[in-house]
């Protein structure tokens, strides 16, 4: 239960919530007896432009979504004197930004790549930055709750009493909880900073009147809810904004029913919460099963090449589950804590898997990385001079890295090095089968046929193995990162029409919608599924490498051919 403790990306979150906690219980205070509930929940939906510049021109996340929630601030406070009233305001600033963030997104950028991390929260992503500009949102609270404060209980509790000034430390206050809702972006996301700020101070009210002692509790509450809601999001493999969330919502809950029946009663259900909390992070907390060496693989492919090799004698923690895009997979708690106790870490390389490091980072584990991109005998050059990370679609390449898997697990397990080395060769065997069989196969049709068009380029070391002609992809990149344009578009459905393409080739991680109706456009078939990036789900034909490539070759036979598949002799 206290693993993540030791860990450095969860020490990070926590020290991130613990001074989170200060301008949270302190801001939550005000809004709570000021009402401007809504303007802290809109300031932190309001940052979305600010992430999609900062996404897509390469700067912090956080600046740019400073400078759109000051910016948005701003313009509430103008708009409140001429749209009738606060919440008007609040509201067409939020549709401006809203709007702004959608056209820059789709339009400008193409790209909303990290946004939806940062809307929903991530430990992962916590760094001195973070911190830094937590501190200066609880040091810039602190001095002015210490300077403004008594103006800003005169002009929001006496609105008859014209308090000089008075509209600007109303604009000091805006600022400074939208300074600490970008604070909160990382580690709470965008969409439920409120409940940081809100259900904090919301339960301190329900014990007190006085400000002070009710900013003091809603500062500890707040300190204590989020700390225990990122223990939570660790053992459950959850967000942490929305296990946050959930736990200052249980409380209040808890606090309410306490303090409507009998001050007295909140122990008696103020335990059975805790007891139920800790029950659950217990249920999510995984332990090393065996004696055997840990291995970490990133991807599905290299999950099943590590338990072929490894068999019994080792433990092997996947990363990737099927049908899961690598491109734009986001880390999560249950990555680092397989990695803090790796002894082994396989990567596929070249740019499929590059969150691998940070996950090692976050992890603090010594555990060997193993790049077995870099060990495979054929490569072909990918997008921006770098390489085609999909390399594990030549046979070829699969049977190097199997033999290299038994060679770093014989290195760090001596003892089971020869079992390790008679698994690899095994495999082999049934790789260099699984080649000769595809080959059969595909060489069956006629090569005026083989005509690839596919939802993404990911299967060039395929077709170049087994002399099929890529014509094109709904998405033109080895990533599905990137957007089809609608001049993309297009030019694909003339290019399927000219060379009479018959069927386009959806992909199992991917959404078929695009490529549905560009099939619809050109009257090509859109059936056979592809497994391009990932295996299949267990059970399926594609469970395993060894099914999944001999799933692909038999879809493209069928698409290419309008219908006869291969002949298999097993």
């Amino acid at each position: 239960m206290l693993e993540p403790f030791g860990l450095p990306f969860f020490q990070r979150g926590l020290l991130e919530v613990l001074i989170l906690a200060i301008p949270a219980g302190l801001l939550g205070t005000w809004i709570v007896l000021r009402r401007p509930a809504f303007f802290s929940h809109a300031v932190g939906t309001a940052s979305f432009p600010g992430l999609v510049l900062a996404d897509g021109l390469g700067f912090a996340a956080p600046l740019g979504a400073l400078g759109a929630a000051l910016v948005f601030a701003g313009g509430t406070w103008v708009l409140r004197g001429r749209s009738g009233g606060r919440d008007a305001a609040v509201a067409l600033a939020l549709v401006g930004c809203l709007a702004g963030g959608v056209i820059l997104a789709s339009d400008v950028f193409e790209s909303g790549s990290n946004i939806e991390t940062l809307l929903f929260g991530s430990l992962l992503l916590v760094d001195g930055g973070d911190l830094a500009l937590a501190a200066l949102a609880a040091a810039a609270t602190l001095l002015a709750g210490s300077l403004l404060g008594h103006q800003w209980l005169r002009s929001g509790f006496d609105p008859s009493e014209r308090v000089p000034h008075g509209a600007a430390y109303d604009a000091v206050l805006l600022g400074l909880v939208a300074l600490a809702s970008v604070a909160a972006l990382t580690v709470v996301g965008a969409l439920l900073v409120t409940a940081l700020f809100l259900l904090p101070a919301v339960t301190a009210r329900l014990f007190t009147e006085r400000l002070r002692s009710m900013q003091l509790l809603a500062v500890g509450l707040a300190a204590i809810e989020g700390c225990l809601g990122l223990w939570l999001s660790v053992q459950l493999n959850a967000p942490p904004g929305a296990t946050i969330a959930c736990v200052a919502g249980l409380v209040f809950a808890v606090a309410a029913l306490a303090r409507s029946v009998a001050p007295r009663a909140l122990a008696l259900p103020a335990a059975a919460v805790l007891a139920a909390l800790l029950a659950l992070g217990g249920c999510g907390e995984s332990s090393p099963n065996g004696d055997g060496p840990r291995v970490v693989a990133t991807t599905t492919e290299l999950a099943d090449f590590a338990r072929e090799v490894g068999g019994e004698e080792v433990e092997v923690d996947q990363v990737l589950q099927p049908n899961t895009d690598p491109h734009d997979y986001e880390p999560r708690p249950d990555d680092v804590l397989a990695a803090a106790d790796a002894d082994l870490v396989l990567a596929s390389g070249d740019g499929l898997d590059q969150w691998v490091d940070e996950v090692i980072d976050d992890s603090g584990s010594d555990a060997e990385v193993v790049d077995l991109g870099a060990f495979v005998p054929e490569r072909r050059p990918g997008e921006e001079g770098k390489t085609d990370p999909h390399w594990w679609h030549d046979p070829r390449n699969a049977e190097a890295a199997v033999g290299r898997i038994g060679q770093e697990m014989g290195a760090v397990d001596p003892e089971h090095r020869s079992e390790f080395d008679r698994n690899a060769a095994a495999y082999e065997r049934r790789l260099r089968g699984l080649d000769a069989e595809i080959a059969d196969c595909i060489g069956s049709i006629p090569p005026a046929e083989r005509k690839l068009v596919t939802d993404h380029d990911a299967f060039g070391y395929f077709a170049g193995r087994y002399a099929i002609e890529v014509v094109g992809a709904v998405i033109p990149s080895q990533s599905t990162q990137a957007q089809a344009s609608a001049g993309d578009l297009a030019d694909l459905v003339e290019t399927i029409e000219r060379n009479g393409v018959r069927a386009i080739f959806p992909e199992s991680s991917v959404s078929s919608k695009v490529s549905d109706a560009v099939a619809a456009e050109t009257g090509a078939s859109s059936g056979e599924v592809l497994h391009g990036d990932s295996l299949g789900p267990e059970g399926s034909d594609a469970a395993d490498y060894i099914g999944m490539e001999r799933a692909n070759a038999e879809a493209m036979a069928r698409g290419f051919t309008g219908g006869r598949g291969c002949r298999w002799d097993s």
